[in-house]
């Protein structure tokens, strides 16, 4: 049988990651015919995505991983995660952030991805309660020509707060930072959003902090890939009234795609849709 050059390993492995997800499982002998590769190259993929954590291989296939409610990967362990997506989601939505206005990004490794993308958008002022999307700017900002600040640098407002595993700061010192200001935009990364919900996270914490974010901001724009969607967090924090804009990838089902168009009012899926055959 002959490999399929179309598809990249990314690709392939968020493809077989959502057809375990969405059967609650899958075997070799048929993702060998759906992808047209051979039988080492899926079991190479399903060994790829078990040490990741996401799926768990049983005799003949795959099944899911079933997280508690709880559960809150670190900040590395995420960001090995549907890459190509993250880049995708962050282009897309770092094109809706104007020159000059205030912005807030919240933890997580898909806004990390897009604080990379908003270095070129000149006098933002950003608030964030994320070390590592600070970390983004600062470290721009002292690369900027003969060790000085680069002409249009971001101004960049870091909450305090206590750090959780994936490296937000939350709490009540984040709280009362971000209750004070106010944004034109507020791009926040998920653990989960679903119909019933809404956006949720495993960190009660983190929960109440990214809380004070939405109600601090005048649009609310979600960057999450399509991994996230279905997916419920111990705390809710918002309801999907309260997201003007989702934006994901294009690895989203169509069955996902029209359920989201039924209960938001902006859907933005970046990347190329691929076509899956049916």
């Amino acid at each position: 049988m002959s490999e399929n050059q179309n598809l990249l390993a990314e690709q392939r492995r968020a493809l077989i990651l959502d057809e375990v997800r969405r059967r609650g499982g899958v075997r070799v002998n048929e993702l060998t015919r759906r992808l047209n590769v051979s039988d080492m190259t899926v079991r190479r993929d399903l060994d790829a995505l078990a040490r990741q954590g996401v799926i768990e291989k049983v005799h003949g296939g795959a099944v899911p991983v079933v997280e508690a409610s709880t559960h809150e990967p670190g900040f590395e362990a995420k960001s090995a995660l549907e890459l190509t997506a993250k880049e995708d989601i962050a282009r897309a939505a770092a094109a809706m952030a104007v020159p000059g206005t205030a912005i807030a990004l919240s933890g997580g490794t898909t806004t990390y991805a897009l604080a990379q993308q908003l270095l070129d958008v000149p006098d933002l002022t950003v608030v964030t309660n994320s070390v590592r999307v600070a970390d983004v700017f600062h470290c721009a900002q002292r690369s900027g020509v003969a060790g000085g600040a680069r002409s249009g640098a971001a101004t960049v407002v870091l909450t305090g707060g206590v750090r959780t595993p994936s490296d937000s700061l939350v709490g009540p010192v984040a709280d009362q930072a971000i209750a004070s200001l106010h944004f034109d935009v507020l791009f926040l990364g998920v653990h989960g959003i679903s119909v019933e919900a809404g956006l949720s996270t495993p960190n009660l914490a983190e929960a109440e902090t990214n809380r004070r974010f939405v109600q601090s901001a005048r649009r609310v724009v979600v960057v999450a890939d399509h991994t996230k969607w279905g997916t419920v967090g111990l705390s809710s924090f918002a309801t999907l009234e309260q997201v003007d804009t989702f934006v994901t990838d294009a690895g989203l089902s169509a069955a996902a795609r029209e359920e989201i168009e039924e209960h938001l009012p902006g859907l933005l899926v970046a990347g190329r849709i691929a076509d899956d055959g049916s």
